[in-house]
């Protein structure tokens, strides 16, 4: 399989290193200072670049008839546009907030478990994300999907990272040296807590994820998530 990398900074770097252990080869490494030269090469793309050229990335790839994986956060006003994009150019698109196997496990964990205390008024939702400060967005990506899960099954309807209202769910964000990342979610009640936290110890398991994703979508036409990849669908 050969790999256009669109980010070529500490993730890619780490994609890459995978990806030839794999036996795919690297066709473009695309950063800020470089053009797109290579990509028509490709047989898919990986974009872990920066929320401001995203957008760029996926539309150039979908243009070209390129299979986009992206797991760049922090752009996702636009997402729909790209969906709509990749469908009218019947093109492959993938875009998830993290490609880690545990978090998509507990995202479905998260999911579940917000269906159940839905029922229990008494316990209060909220919710903690580290990272390490070089990320740019806050909240993460991975905490959004989190978040937006617990708000489709709870009385909360929005999130918050500061002055949150009584219906909106509160996130703490901090930011921190040498953190890959760590989402904890909590429910309070005046007698106890319960609390479900996945702690990512490096960058590799986000890393290989993507490259499984791309090595999936070869083929595919459409629009897709971890939750295909995963055949989490038909839980």
């Amino acid at each position: 399989m050969k790999i256009a990398l669109l980010g070529y900074g500490k993730m890619g770097k780490v994609i890459e290193r995978i990806a030839l252990e794999r036996g795919h080869e690297i066709v473009l490494r695309k950063s800020s200072s470089t053009t797109f030269e290579g990509l028509e090469n490709a047989d898919v793309a990986i974009d872990f670049s920066v929320p401001s050229v995203a957008v760029e990335n996926i539309s150039t790839c979908i243009n070209n008839g390129i299979p986009v994986i992206s797991g760049t956060t922090g752009w996702l006003e636009n997402y729909h546009e790209m969906v709509q994009l990749c469908e009218s150019k019947n093109a492959a698109f993938l875009y998830g907030s993290n490609f880690s196997l545990g978090v998509n496990l507990f995202f479905e964990l998260n999911d579940y478990l917000a269906q159940m205390m839905s029922k229990f008024k008494e316990y209060n939702v909220s919710m903690e994300e580290i990272h390490h400060t070089q990320k740019l967005d806050k909240p993460s990506g991975t905490a959004i999907s989190l978040a937006n899960a617990i708000i489709n099954h709870t009385d909360k309807n929005n999130w918050a990272i500061e002055n949150p209202k009584a219906d909106d769910l509160f996130i703490d964000v901090q930011r921190i040296e040498n953190v890959p990342g760590t989402h904890s979610v909590l429910y309070t009640s005046e007698v106890d807590f319960i609390e479900i936290k996945h702690v990512a110890h490096n960058r590799e398991g986000f890393a290989l994820g993507s490259i499984v994703a791309a090595e999936w979508i070869i083929g595919k036409k459409g629009v897709f998530s971890m939750k295909d990849v995963l055949n989490l669908n038909s839980k």
